[in-house]
């Protein structure tokens, strides 16, 4: 089973950048790439949201809220998934949360906390 771990959260200023990794600890790599894997984010009071993805083909997906600003990549020989943020707003505050899915399976990571504040 995998275990997905974040890092790379702490706190920004309005118009900054971060970036968060997001690695599969106890997966061989064989394995890793046949997850398909996302970020998404949750704010207080608010519901878990999708931030971005990869698709099944490949490409990615991006919330309309992030686009532009934000981008998602991988580094398969680390077994590891980022999420590139740029421009950073006090709007993008939240949990951010790794994802990995397998068939009809979703692991998730424990989430690492961004803030956006002056």
């Amino acid at each position: 089973q995998v275990q997905l771990v974040e890092s790379g959260g702490g706190l920004v200023q309005p118009g900054g950048s971060l970036r968060l990794s997001c690695t599969a600890s106890r997966a061989i790599l064989s394995t890793f790439i046949q997850y398909t894997m996302g970020w998404y984010r949750q704010a207080p009071g608010k519901q878990r949201e999708l931030v971005a993805t990869f698709t099944d083909g490949g490409n990615t997906n991006v919330a309309d809220a992030v686009k532009g600003r934000f981008t998602i990549s991988k580094n398969n020989s680390k077994k590891t998934v980022y999420l590139h943020m740029n421009s950073l707003q006090p709007e993008d505050t939240a949990v951010y949360y790794c994802r990995g899915t397998i068939g009809q399976t979703h692991y998730w990571g424990q989430g690492t906390q961004v803030t956006v504040s002056s």
